[in-house]
């Protein structure tokens, strides 16, 4: 399928009812454009038990609001030891790969080539957090405009992957982003102050975020 056929299709998805939206699209490599396309309408892809990829628009949508994130106690201390070092785009092929690592994974071959070749572009990231010199967890995702789109999480060791996230959030508050969206809500990311909101207001919040002129590096 042609990006522009399916960039076509996904423009739907904003004015369908149901609360999960989904449609199958097979490639070997997702089109980098429809990538970006699908973010900036709302719509992400993830891979199905059959490996085929599916694109979804949840209602309600989870979102981590910059200005109200909440660092708990227990990792506040952490953080004050400087157990960890964390670093932007220094090892993105290993995060993507050990977030897929997991037995319910949603990330097959198809979406870890299709977001590495996203990172070469310079449109997804990661966050990495290293102890004695190893990568102990970190994180990736997408960035457009002042939007940055969570894709997923990993540690090795314990606070690892939360210790990311808290660098994350410092990084996109200095870079001026204004909308980290997480998909999905979870009591993981509920201590870190995510709510959810309807999609509507979601894709208000969306237009104005995608527009601005940010620069994630």
């Amino acid at each position: 399928m042609k990006a522009a056929a399916a960039i076509g299709r996904i423009r739907k998805i904003r004015v369908a009812a149901p609360p999960l939206q989904r449609f199958n699209v097979l490639s070997v490599v997702i089109d980098p454009d429809l990538l970006i396309e699908g973010y900036r309408l709302g719509v992400f892809p993830m891979a199905t038990e059959d490996d085929s990829i599916e694109w979804f628009s949840p209602d309600p949508r989870a979102i981590l609001p910059l200005e109200t994130f909440h660092v708990p106690h227990a990792l506040r201390r952490v953080l004050r030891r400087k157990i960890f070092q964390t670093t932007l785009d220094r090892a993105f092929p290993e995060v993507i790969q050990a977030c897929a690592n997991r037995e319910d994974t949603w990330i097959n071959r198809e979406i870890i080539e299709s977001y590495i070749r996203l990172h070469e572009l310079g449109h997804a990231h990661s966050v990495e957090a290293w102890k004695e010199g190893k990568l102990a967890g970190g994180l990736y995702g997408v960035a457009v405009g002042g939007a940055f789109f969570g894709e997923s999480m990993f540690h090795y060791v314990t606070d690892a992957s939360k210790v990311a996230l808290v660098a994350l959030v410092e990084h996109l508050r200095a870079r001026r982003f204004v909308l980290l969206d997480t998909q999905w809500l979870t009591p993981h990311l509920q201590q870190f102050g995510a709510i959810e909101i309807p999609r509507n207001h979601y894709l208000r919040l969306l237009r104005r975020a995608v527009d601005l002129p940010r620069k994630f590096v």
